[in-house]
């Protein structure tokens, strides 16, 4: 393995324990030192390794190792995988199971399953054998909170059905138009554009 990889490698796995013990606790200082050290040696430098480098390990109380671990993993990106966070895959199982609740109302059949990337950091949804949506979808996580994607789901749900059937869904039985994903009272909705737009029933709830 060449030196850009190993060092690529560590830094990963340094993430993921820092992850892992900001959430499950223990956090230490020198998986936290060793981090920030990492990011400067790639020139990634944050405030959170400054600070980190620039004082002393004896001086970094829990509060301050949670905050600028924390920092550390907010400032350059990291995302926890599926393997490492099973709340990702539940959040997704959970709001795929919402919105199947709509296509089995329109009378479709066929299994849906989530499968993931081999790195384990996106999902897409599976259906009759395909899938599609080249992006990929995965929860956001807001100070360690995980948030279902209700609309993106919805959203991947609706244009796999579409490309593999050769037909829009789910259509405004009023106007006979395709709906779309939006948001009414900050609930998740499915859209008609007709007769200058109208809610037609929260994604999950269609009749």
């Amino acid at each position: 393995m060449h030196s850009e990889e190993q060092a690529e490698q560590a830094m990963n796995e340094l993430s993921d324990r820092v992850y892992t013990a900001l959430r499950d606790g223990g956090l230490d200082a020198e998986s936290v030192l060793e981090l920030a050290c990492l990011f400067e040696v790639w020139d990634v430098s944050t405030p959170a390794t400054r600070e980190l480098l620039d004082r002393s390990a004896a001086d970094l109380t829990p509060p301050d190792l949670a905050r600028l671990g924390k920092g550390l993993l907010v400032e350059t990106r990291f995302e926890p995988s599926f393997a490492l966070e099973p709340r990702l895959l539940s959040a997704l199982e959970q709001a795929l199971e919402v919105v199947e609740r709509d296509v089995r109302a329109r009378g479709i059949t066929g299994a849906f399953r989530l499968i993931t990337s081999d790195g384990g950091s996106l999902a897409w949804v599976e259906f009759q054998g395909g899938y599609r949506g080249s992006a990929g979808i995965r929860p956001p996580i807001f100070d360690g909170d995980i948030h279902v994607p209700l609309g993106e789901v919805a959203d991947i749900v609706q244009e796999t059905i579409m490309d593999l059937t050769g037909k829009v869904w789910p259509v405004c039985a009023t106007h006979n138009r395709g709906l779309h994903v939006g948001w009414d009272q900050e609930r998740t909705v499915w859209r008609c554009t007709g007769d200058g737009a109208h809610t037609v029933a929260p994604v999950g709830e269609l009749p």
